[in-house]
């Protein structure tokens, strides 16, 4: 969801490719898509001119992306379904939608341009704005009150876990200390902190030393990484015979998730040594990518946000008896 601009002149992330992995699954009289994380709703509507019989359900957790995207796909009113939801309740949407099977699903992962862009948000450390970092503006809890009221223990799991940051105990030790003096607030006092807390060496390599640190909270108070581990089993769940899905993620711990996922049902599980595959072990789907896909250096000049986009894509090829 990264690039998924609308408002600002970019456009969807290697958009083409996931109309051209997509399109197959879509050539039924009446398919149906889910896009698990609407956004602006770039890669949606696409698809809806694309494919003139598609309907598409469309889920978001943040209230302004489907405030948005109702507005721009006001044209194919008819055809879609947006809802205000977490990507974790997909099979919930799909059942309250009354649909049972879908013929495609797409995972555009990450954060919003918009979220990155509107400094009150909080989610960059590029301005300095209060520590929000919500991407469903009505839930409770935010950045400010995981960096003031979690333990030391807890805000090391999450640096290390989520942001990958091999100085967790330092930043989460610094944190602990200035948050006695005064609660942190703001991006850029949080910001300010981790650099402090960082070595000198490697705050001179590798761009800001905030990144890591503003990754894992966000990841923590949007409970991203459950949310996928729930929707994307979900989603192939599912798919119909032919059935295609798509992810675009965004950084390892996302790719990493997919992978497991699509690679979980993409292997034969009969016991070894057995001269005929059981069918009930055969694969259900099988990966329309090889390994991860790369945005290409056309779209990199056109978006330099795509830089970090991983795709991986699969199509469900049995069914259960």
């Amino acid at each position: 969801m990264q690039n998924d601009v609308g408002t600002g002149g970019h456009v969807p992330v290697m958009l083409e490719r996931v109309l051209e992995l997509l399109g197959p699954a879509l050539s039924g009289p009446a398919p149906v898509v889910v896009d698990a994380n609407l956004g602006l709703g770039g890669h949606s509507e696409a698809l809806l001119a694309r494919f003139p019989a598609l309907h598409l359900i469309g889920i978001d957790r943040d209230p302004f992306a489907i405030e948005h995207s109702t507005r721009r796909l006001s044209p194919y009113a008819d055809r879609t379904t947006l809802v205000h939801a977490s990507s974790a309740d997909l099979a919930e949407v799909l059942a309250r939608a009354g649909r049972t099977t879908v013929d495609g699903a797409l995972f555009d992962l990450g954060v919003s341009s918009p979220q990155l862009d509107e400094a009150e948000r909080g989610f960059a450390y590029a301005y300095d704005a209060p520590l929000d970092m919500r991407m469903d503006t009505e839930q409770e809890l935010t950045a400010e009150q995981v960096v003031n009221t979690y333990a030391a223990d807890e805000l090391i799991r999450i640096l290390r876990d989520y942001g990958e940051e091999r100085f967790a105990p330092r930043v989460a030790g610094l944190i602990i200390r200035e948050r006695a003096k005064e609660a942190i607030t703001s991006t850029k006092r949080l910001a300010d902190i981790v650099r402090q807390a960082i070595p000198a060496a490697t705050r001179r390599t590798g761009g800001n030393p905030a990144k890591r640190t503003f990754q894992a909270l966000r990841i923590e108070v949007n409970a991203e990484l459950s949310a996928l581990e729930a929707a994307l089993p979900a989603a192939l769940d599912a798919l119909a015979l032919g059935g295609r899905a798509v992810v675009l993620s965004y950084h390892s711990l996302e790719d990493r998730l997919t992978k497991q996922a699509l690679a979980a049902r993409t292997k034969d599980t009969s016991p070894p040594g057995l001269p005929v595959p059981l069918p009930a072990h055969q694969p259900r789907f099988r990966l329309l990518t090889r390994g991860a896909e790369l945005p290409s250096e056309e779209e990199l000049a056109r978006n330099p946000r795509a830089a970090s986009a991983r795709l991986r894509a699969a199509e469900r090829i049995r069914v259960d008896d």
